[in-house]
């Protein structure tokens, strides 16, 4: 049960995300769904992979770097999901950091 209520709020930061941030689009909502369930596989395969790689520089940032790992793992995901699209990496940072805000809500609630 858990990991579906994560799936759908990652769906709809996803869905919020594409609202606020100019440069990111989302056809529909099964887009959306697809393109949380790619994200999720992808955070949980290589973001542990991408941290530990990087842990040098995230320390030096104070954890900042962080955002970029997530704002990389959201550029793949649209690479890869159908009706999913991040036209830049700067639209990607911003998407990322909606969807980590939140997901950090979704953290305190849950």
């Amino acid at each position: 049960m858990g990991i579906i209520i994560s799936w759908l709020v990652l769906t709809l930061a996803i869905l919020l995300a594409a609202y606020l941030v100019p440069g990111i689009t989302v056809r529909s909502l099964v887009s959306a769904i697809i393109a949380a369930a790619i994200l999720g596989l992808l955070n949980l395969l290589l973001k542990p992979i991408a941290v530990f790689l990087s842990f040098p520089l995230i320390v030096v940032t104070l954890g900042l770097f962080t955002f970029v790992i997530n704002a990389l793992l959201l550029w793949l995901a649209a690479a890869i999901a159908p009706g999913f699209e991040v036209r830049s990496f700067w639209a990607a940072l911003l998407g990322a950091l909606v969807i980590s805000i939140v997901s950090y809500i979704r953290g305190m609630l849950f």
